[in-house]
């Protein structure tokens, strides 16, 4: 291998090699338009922070409204709702009118401006040598520990889903419940299910040859 080629674990331990779950969000301050904030602030309860490359773009756009639209949703979970933007806050805020102006729907969640990369770098969203803020497009869970749950990437031609935005911030909800698992496809009101048996005479005494770590959690909660 040419040395000159970094090891994987070299890549591990860059600076901007990217976050995974279970990690500790990265504390930051920054302007956004409902005021200066700092990510801790919002410990104690759930925020989803999620990015996007550029003000007025389309895509995001829809995204905006669709999440403004829900925003009562997020709300109802204890969830705050945070986005990021390379662009400059008063891009942000002309950007904003121009979508009350045409959807009749204000946005007030805050949108962070990151014009130098410093938030996106230390997310791992962007590469520490990129100045191109196109691969800026993830999606974070963060629970109120300050500990990232769950994070989602979308390409730039495709917008995120709002409603598996919510179902995804449930099921992380409902899990935390007690020791439970969500199965595929689970939906609030829909049984989770149990954590399997690490017990052998479990396994040996279980009715059939799933039952041991298949089965459905009574009495798990539901929404």
């Amino acid at each position: 291998m040419d040395r000159d080629t970094p090891t994987f674990s070299e890549r591990r331990a860059a600076p901007c090699a990217g976050l995974r779950i279970g990690d500790r969000a990265p504390d930051f301050s920054a302007r956004s338009t409902v005021g200066d904030l700092r990510l801790s602030d919002f410990q104690g309860r759930w925020l989803v922070l999620f990015s996007h490359p550029a003000d007025f773009t389309p895509v995001c756009t829809t995204e905006f409204v669709a999440l403004a639209k829900e925003a009562g949703e997020f709300e109802k979970r204890e969830c705050a709702l945070m986005a990021l933007s390379v662009d400059s806050l008063f891009s942000h805020f002309a950007w904003l009118r121009l979508i009350r102006d045409r959807f009749d729907l204000e946005v007030r969640f805050p949108i962070v401006e990151d014009p130098t990369l410093v938030i996106g770098r230390a997310y791992g969203m962007v590469a520490p040598d990129d100045s191109d803020s196109s691969t800026v497009r993830t999606t974070f869970f963060i629970d109120p520990q300050g500990v990232i749950r769950a994070m989602t990437c979308y390409p730039t031609n495709v917008g995120r889903s709002t409603p598996e935005m919510l179902r995804t911030l449930d099921a992380l909800q409902a899990v935390d419940a007690g020791p439970f698992l969500a199965p595929a496809n689970w939906e609030p009101g829909q049984n989770l299910l149990r954590q399997p048996s690490a017990k052998l005479d479990d396994v040996f005494a279980s009715r059939n040859q799933t039952d041991w770590f298949l089965r459905d959690a009574k009495g798990s909660p539901r929404k």
